[in-house]
């Protein structure tokens, strides 16, 4: 049994009755109780069809800025509508249509890729998609009613402060985005923990399929690449609602902190946008080259190169403000430097091409459509990070041209071959007569007619986000070509829309694996069963069907891991994050009505921030984490199993006594993201201090002997309390335990005590940024340790309910953790708010 996979024949009846007991588990019901559905085939899809909705209004927007510039001076939209048309399309497309439709191919695809069951945290993903749901009709629904944000996709300062936007359109932009950025925050978190910790045995890391390590690093990218702008649009939030000058210059802020926050979100963006595109091609090109991909391992590299090297961009975007020419070097040598690593993707493709026997199928043919306006995007991109050429070319048409030649060229075309590829894995079918091709020229023709016409434009000195223009600029013959190729292009998509309509209703059965492929997600069922496998395959190469080409019927047999049903309960198995070797037994939570209950609750929270009730939105985040907490009950368990069968001979721990849990580490990657935003926060505070004008401030914050006595002294009773909970000796001991806990919520709310005390002496923060800065990292530091105070009282309970033993302390072990990023925040806070002060002082 070297492939861990029992070869003996099993009756067939033993396989339906699996399979029975395995869909009465596993399965969601019909009818409203869809609605509580949290498995990712389901979630998945929900997401993709979603994100296909939002593109076609996106495309529709798209449409309308088309008809306004076809000719000069034309009358089809007045300023504020065509205004909040480009606003809505930009942000349609960068947050509703990408985004969300790589992670609902993410959240689909990924337990398939992997050899597990489903994602690591099933209902966090069932809220993610909610959220997005909820937030995305937020502002579709505020352009049906005239509402809609009309500052740009970008929302630079200060056109977006309440002087120059008085109207509730901005803020409708900044709830419903940072409403969407809760989904995409979560569903980072729950790839990361299910690539690596969900994998099937003996996947080890560098056996996994390269999507997952696309998706891997991607991932990473939005924990770190989000939070600046989800910061950066509270801020701007509170400096409209309340009038914190943030980026008023008159009051010591300054406009270009929103540009540095938005960008150091916005140039990471694009290559988290294309980089699980990337990785669909890396998937499917090697199944129709008809042989593995070259290079794997510099592949690998130059993906993690590239995620680097993206977060030291974001100033490419800010040339023309006035930065040093010093910076100006620095950031356009990195801009021209990004080229490298994703020139050693093009050629490990190019030569897996060169080496095999490609064949011209359906989703070959998007793949070309692909490389060839990818390129011609990379090319310009290369040129607008010269600095002399930016000058020039710099809020232009042609830097419209560029952006979309790399969106397009680099994720859409990508999209929409991975939608031809993975549809019949979906539908369990074939096309008869695909319309396919025909809607691929079409597009490819349309496009390049509009955007490749558009350098021309550009160059020819239109800029950009202008409603109309006169006759005598020269620009009617090319605007109204580039808008021809729009409408042709549009037809394009409709004749995809209508032929993968066509496709799923009257489409020809097939088998698995119609394409031959080598990776795991074809060895499911088509359409697959809510379980993924019956029982769960030992992996031993990054091509498992390529040498088994009958993996599929033997682990729909049983003959794998976990082929049978055990306490009615949904298993998978967790492994070793590098090695694959086996750990854990993973019990994932059931069907739940609580994350829409989550959603809606969170939903009713942003809502009434955006129509400030400000009591109300403090009812509505009470229950967020009300029903946020009523979904650990169903987990863990109130004793210690020990090791359990998990077939093939081998046993393993279930998760809530394992060392290394999902949930652990789902916490250090929610707290890495914490930490970007707080590190945001401070290099805000750094950027006004050295850069904005108005500054010193007319007024510091006090040293405040006892609020930082009561500060930093019940912080660290918080910390040595929590970890003691969590040492053997106390462990072990229900009352010393609970008494710890007890000690570390007093120490909790000693710590939120001093924070009060500090932010009762802060001056007026209305008349400086300085003293808005302060108070806001005082409020997030009162904040965490409130969050540690509800992880005490949970801790507490959850002890007092049984679901705590030596073997099984992961909820206290969480605790402990929280309280120590707690510490950390307050102490550096402390030091900055009274430090900085006290350092100017020294120093003028």
């Amino acid at each position: 049994m070297t492939d861990g996979i029992d070869h003996r024949p099993r009756p067939p009846i033993a396989a339906i009755r699996l399979h029975k007991q395995l869909e009465a588990v596993w399965g969601t019901p019909p009818g409203w109780a869809r609605l509580s559905a949290v498995n990712h085939n389901i979630v998945g899809r929900r997401f993709i069809l979603t994100a296909f909705v939002f593109f076609g209004i996106g495309g529709v927007l798209a449409m309308l800025i088309r008809a306004q510039l076809a000719t000069p001076r034309s009358a089809f939209l007045g300023p504020e509508v065509y205004n909040q048309i480009f606003t809505m399309h930009g942000t349609v497309m960068m947050f509703l249509f990408a985004i969300p439709m790589f992670e609902g191919f993410a959240i689909y695809l990924l337990p398939k890729l992997l050899g597990a069951r489903d994602m690591a945290f099933p209902r966090l993903g069932a809220y993610g998609y909610w959220c997005y749901l909820f937030g995305g009709s937020i502002l579709v629904i505020a352009l049906a009613i005239g509402l809609a944000p009309d500052g740009g996709w970008f929302m630079y300062t200060p056109l977006t402060s309440k002087t120059y936007s008085p109207g509730i359109n901005a803020d409708i932009w900044l709830i419903g985005v940072t409403f969407v950025e809760i989904s995409a925050i979560s569903a980072a978190i729950e790839i990361i923990a299910t690539i690596l910790k969900l994998r099937a045995p003996g996947m080890s890391i560098d056996k996994m399929p390269l999507l997952a390590w696309y998706l891997l690093v991607t991932a990473f990218m939005m924990l770190v690449g989000f939070p600046p702008l989800i910061l950066g649009s509270v801020l701007l939030e509170l400096e409209r609602a309340f009038g914190l000058p943030f980026f008023d210059p008159t009051r010591g802020g300054d406009a270009l902190l929103w540009q540095h926050l938005f960008w150091l979100f916005g140039h990471p963006e694009v290559y988290i946008i294309f980089l699980p595109a990337a990785g669909m091609v890396s998937t499917m090109l090697p199944t129709f080259a008809r042989r593995e991909i070259i290079g794997y391992g510099w592949i690998v590299v130059s993906v993690v190169a590239l995620a680097f090297l993206s977060f030291g961009l974001w100033v490419h975007h800010m040339f023309t403000v006035g930065i040093p020419h010093l910076a100006l070097a620095f950031f356009s040598s990195a801009s021209t430097a990004v080229a490298v690593p994703t020139a050693v993707q093009i050629f490990a493709w190019l030569g897996t091409l060169a080496a095999g026997r490609p064949q011209l199928k359906l989703p070959m043919l998007y793949l070309l459509g692909f490389f060839s306006v990818f390129v011609i995007g990379g090319l310009t991109g290369v040129m607008l990070a010269i600095v002399p050429f930016n000058w020039q070319a710099h809020d232009t048409h042609f830097v419209v041209a560029h952006l979309h030649y790399v969106l397009v060229g680099g994720f859409v075309f990508p999209i929409l071959a991975a939608t031809y590829y993975w549809l019949p894995h979906l539908t369990g079918r074939v096309p008869r007569h695909s319309l396919g091709a025909p809607a691929f020229w079409l597009i490819l023709i349309g496009f390049n007619l509009t955007f490749l016409v558009m350098h021309w434009t550009g160059l020819l000195g239109m800029p950009r986000r202008v409603t109309s223009y006169g006759a005598e600029t020269g620009w009617e013959w090319p605007n109204l070509l580039s808008s021809i190729g729009g409408f042709i292009m549009a037809i394009g998509f409709a004749l995809f829309t209508v032929d993968v309509l066509m496709h799923w209703r009257h489409g020809k059965r097939c088998n698995r694996n119609p394409w031959v492929a080598g990776t795991l997600e074809w060895a499911t069922a088509t359409p697959p069963p809510s379980y993924n496998f019956a029982s769960l395959p030992l992996v031993a190469s990054r091509l498992p069907l390529a040498e088994q080409p009958e993996l599929g019927a033997r682990l729909a047999a049983g003959a794998g891991y976990l082929g049978f049903v055990r306490d009615q309960a949904l298993e998978t198995l967790g492994v070793d994050a590098i090695s694959g070797r086996i750990e854990q037994i993973v019990r994932l939570p059931n069907r739940s009505f609580l994350p829409l209950v989550s959603a809606v609750a969170t939903g009713a929270l942003f809502l009434a921030v955006l129509f400030k009730l400000y009591l109300v939105a403090v009812g509505a985040l009470v229950g967020v984490i009300a029903t946020l907490l009523l979904w650990t009950p169903s987990s863990g368990g109130r004793c210690d199993r020990g090791p359990l069968p998990v077939g093939n001979g081998e046993t393993a721990v279930l998760h809530s006594e394992a060392a290394s849990p999902p949930a652990l580490w789902a916490l250090w990657l929610a707290l890495a993201a914490d930490a970007t935003a707080f590190a945001s926060l401070g290099f805000g505070l750094l950027f006004l201090w050295v850069v904005a004008p108005n500054w010193p401030p007319p007024e510091f914050l006090p040293w405040s002997r006892w609020g930082t006595a009561l500060t930093i002294a019940g912080l660290a009773v918080a910390l040595v309390a929590s970890h003691l909970a969590t040492t053997r000796r106390i462990l072990g001991r229900a009352n010393r335990r609970e008494a710890a806990l007890v000690f570390a919520g007093l120490g909790q709310i000693a710590g939120l005590v001093g924070c009060a005390v500090i932010i009762s002496a802060v001056p007026d923060p209305t008349r400086h940024a300085y003293a808005a800065v302060t108070l806001v990292m005082l409020l997030y530091a009162g904040l965490h340790a409130a969050v540690g105070l509800v992880f005490s009282g949970f801790g507490l309970w959850r002890s007092r309910a049984g679901f705590i033993s030596p073997a099984r302390s992961l909820d206290l072990r969480l605790g402990a953790i929280w309280a120590g990023f707690t510490a950390a925040i307050a102490v550096t806070v402390v030091l900055t708010v009274f430090g900085l002060p006290l350092l100017m002082r020294t120093t003028s």
